[in-house]
């Protein structure tokens, strides 16, 4: 079988971002699928004199156009990326024979290439939702046009209704598109959650060297890793609340913040600001997916937080699976499915919107519990393999696929 994989934002283990398409990507082909990758890109190595560049790499065909984009650019710049995307991609999945394709979000719009291919080719896709997208980002203000959000309204109900099927991310996603589109729950909608990269965490670090050491000069007694995206529906504010108040109670909890995004320089003038930059916390550059192993490898705890808005506590964001891989507690500040998960399962610690002296004296008093720790990162593990690991995940897309073609 042919998969034709559609994702704006691809990437390898040797870049800088989330590598979820990858995994399934190879996944597949492991299982002896053939897939072909459309994407973008920003590496200027790609901006060549025709608009499509092509690479062979890991049992993989990658169809490249060179966009550039960042969540340093205003959300209507994004959005124009959106577009000239869309508009390509319709164009070149047309040119592609397969006999799948696999659209996985965000945003929104990556639906649209699909659906112009099965109305044009009669080829089924399947929609994969990695967020309740346009739902969260009208909830945090970003579209405030009426018109403009019942028309992406519009499109998201179009989408699941031309979709052969539906995997969201998360059982909240879910429960978000059945709730507002009711028609739809008898469609095959598939659970696949973000996935705990189990070899690579568990097998790229050296008890050797201190990659932490090299960056900040010390090894601190407890230190929180936050590795993803400064912004603006992240609110990595809060760290800098938190280590505000920590720092007085105990100066050896350090959060090491790596990462790039819309919010870093502010970020870095607040922990400046509140006195914490470079002494309870560190804000480094973006690292790749192949680094991250040792520093989680090196850190007692990974986190993932995001701002007060309900429609983002659905999310799966890939920071709480890596550090689950990595066996590892995880530290968030919201309710919502992960919070239901740490609490059931006891591999984490779940912060309070507000932060106070109180909150901040309850974290430092969890970070010296060694014992607790050290159960729960033998959980983290234990709950990954159990329920997140790549086979698992491949698993589940390979029925998907079976029951499509």
């Amino acid at each position: 079988m042919k998969i034709l994989y559609l994702h704006q934002y691809f990437k390898f283990p040797n870049e800088n971002g989330g590598t979820r398409s990858y995994d399934l990507a190879t996944g597949f082909v492991e299982k002896g699928y053939e897939i072909e990758i459309v994407t973008s890109t920003s590496d200027p190595e790609y901006n060549q004199a025709k608009r499509w560049v092509k690479l062979q790499k890991d049992g993989l065909i990658v169809h490249y156009i060179y966009l550039p984009y960042g969540n340093h650019l205003s959300y209507f710049k994004r959005s124009l990326v959106f577009f000239q995307f869309l508009w390509f991609a319709s164009f070149k999945l047309l040119t592609i024979k397969a006999d799948l394709v696999l659209a996985t979000s965000t945003p929104l719009s990556i639906g649209i290439p699909a659906l112009i291919k099965k109305w044009m080719t009669k080829t089924p896709f399947v929609f994969e939702a990695r967020d309740v997208w346009p739902e969260a980002v009208i909830a945090i203000g970003a579209i405030k046009n009426i018109y403009l959000q019942k028309l992406l309204y519009q499109l998201e109900r179009i989408i699941y209704k031309n979709a052969a099927a539906i995997v969201p991310l998360s059982v909240d996603m879910k429960k978000s598109i059945v709730d507002r589109y009711p028609q739809f729950k008898m469609k095959p909608i598939q659970i696949i959650e973000n996935i705990s990269e189990i070899r690579r965490f568990q097998n790229n670090f050296s008890q050797d060297k201190s990659l932490l050491k090299e960056k900040i000069g010390f090894i601190p007694r407890f230190t929180v890793l936050y590795a993803g995206t400064f912004g603006r529906v992240n609110g990595i504010d809060y760290v800098v609340k938190l280590a505000k108040e920590v720092i007085t109670i105990d100066p050896t909890v350090v959060f090491i913040l790596i990462g790039a995004g819309a919010e870093k320089e502010m970020i870095k003038k607040l922990a400046l600001d509140e006195d914490v930059l470079d002494k309870n916390v560190f804000i480094l550059d973006p690292v790749s997916k192949q680094e991250l192993p040792q520093l989680y490898y090196e850190c007692n705890m990974g986190s993932s937080f995001v701002i007060p808005v309900k429609e983002l506590w659905a999310n799966s964001a890939n920071k709480f699976f890596d550090t689950l891989a990595a066996g590892k507690p995880i530290l968030i500040n919201h309710p919502g499915w992960q919070k239901d998960k740490i609490e059931s399962e006891d591999m984490g610690y779940v912060l309070s919107e507000k932060i106070d002296k109180f909150v901040a004296r309850d974290f430092v008093s969890y970070t010296q519990n060694d014992a607790l720790i050290l159960k729960q990162s033998a959980r983290a593990l234990e709950v990954a393999k159990d329920n997140y690991s790549l086979e698992i995940a491949v698993k589940k897309y390979i029925a998907v696929f079976n029951k499509i073609v």
